[in-house]
């Protein structure tokens, strides 16, 4: 059976509050100076805290040994099959921008990038340029028509942007261009059915363009596309669980997300304090919160791990806020692992802590990977968060007879 098709007749509603904080691409790797991951190395006296009273373990978002995407990440948190309910990026970009995204579209998520002179990708993010200078870039690749397709191509934050094929008979299965790390050409699009055939001959035309307009524009003289798709049909967070639910979050993706399963998105500001100020402001409105925090895993990316540890010690400190206003249930965890040492997401089971007074403490007395390997949880799947957090708010009725 379906965990949604389990979870959606026994929950009930309650006063009870929930809130998951997911610190975006927390696991890491052992430092080879220390031996000590980020989060083993930070200092963390709230998290510490909270995983003393509550009880702790390993999550898998995907699966063993699968690295996951943000999406398929926070889905399963969610409580979705992050397989089957697997959704590109485009969509998500689109949506979290407010993008008016009609039921033909096919989005894509865009980097501009830096390619040297042998047409090797050297950077990714193209130095991470600011959203404005995205937002100028975006303008000169906005806006043309290819075999009746129209382009429209918007900003999304820094290097981000999106693209949308407008037009009739477009098919979404094609691959990426973006190789997905440094040192390599961009792919060609490649249709993964017949009818997307006429859809990756578009792109593929979009792309040659996109690298003639932005050739002088160094460092983002060209682009990567990844994640096309038409926007899904879910059932939301309120049919499932009866929460009345609400996201914070600064990064466009995450917002998009929210939306897709129900969540009302709140308006924040862009610091990790300004997030929790804004759950504090709409506490009473809502019985359920989702609060991203994006910056550990652009660090992690970066290869930083420094700035990753310097980030979940602000985050910590940040925490105090949530724990004075105390919900009934706070999870902590992440989509998935971003290690600054491979610079990237990456397989390796996230750490999850859950605090609330209906819980068995386990003992455990540090948040760690190495410390949530012997907590009272063990290692699950990501999809069983949901229901664990909805039990321990008092949410779900017994099952059977």
């Amino acid at each position: 059976m379906d965990s949604l098709e389990l979870i959606k007749p026994i929950s009930k509603s309650s006063p009870t509050k929930i809130v998951l904080l997911v610190i975006d691409g927390l696991g890491g790797l052992p430092h080879p100076r220390t031996g000590k991951t980020e989060l083993e190395t930070a200092d963390t006296p709230n998290l510490d805290q909270l995983v003393a009273e509550g009880v702790c373990g390993l999550i898998d978002p995907v699966s063993p040994g699968i690295t996951p995407g943000s999406a398929p990440g926070h889905l399963a948190l969610f409580g979705y099959d992050p397989v089957s309910c697997n959704i590109g990026r485009g969509v998500l970009e689109a949506i979290g921008v407010d993008f008016d995204l009609q039921r033909e579209d096919v989005a894509a998520r865009g980097n501009f990038c830096t390619v040297n002179e042998d047409g090797l990708v050297a950077d990714r993010r193209a130095g991470r340029i600011s959203t404005e200078k995205c937002a100028e870039l975006c303008q000169r690749l906005d806006g043309s028509e290819i075999e009746g397709v129209k382009l429209i191509v918007c900003p999304v934050k820094e290097h981000r942007f999106i693209t949308v094929f407008r037009g009739e008979g477009l098919a979404s299965g094609v691959s990426d261009s973006d190789p997905q790390q440094t040192g390599l050409a961009p792919k060609e699009i490649a249709p993964l059915s017949l009818p997307a055939e006429r859809m990756a001959n578009i792109t593929n035309q979009f792309i040659a363009q996109a690298k003639v307009i932005l050739d002088k524009h160094y460092p983002a003289n060209m682009i990567l596309l990844r994640g096309f798709s038409k926007r899904p049909q879910f059932p939301t967070m309120a049919d499932i669980y009866k929460l009345k639910a609400a996201a914070i979050a600064t990064y466009p993706m995450y917002r998009g997300l929210a939306k897709l399963v129900g969540m009302d998105v709140l308006e924040t500001g862009p610091t990790i304090e300004d997030e929790f100020e804004t759950l504090k402001q709409y506490y009473t409105d809502y019985d359920f919160f989702f609060l991203h925090i994006k910056q550990p895993d652009s660090a992690g990316e970066d290869g930083d791990f420094d700035r990753k540890v310097k980030i979940i010690e602000q985050v910590d400190n940040a925490l105090s806020r949530l724990i004075s206003i105390g919900p009934e249930v706070i999870v902590v965890t992440a989509d998935h692992s971003t290690p600054a040492l491979l610079k990237g997401h990456s397989w390796h089971p996230v750490p999850v802590l859950l605090h609330s007074k209906w819980c068995r403490p386990d003992g455990v007395d540090k948040f760690s990977e190495s410390a949530c390997l012997l907590g009272g949880l063990g290692r699950f799947p990501a999809t069983q968060v949901m229901p664990l957090a909805m039990a321990n708010a008092l949410k779900l009725a017994k099952f059977g007879a």
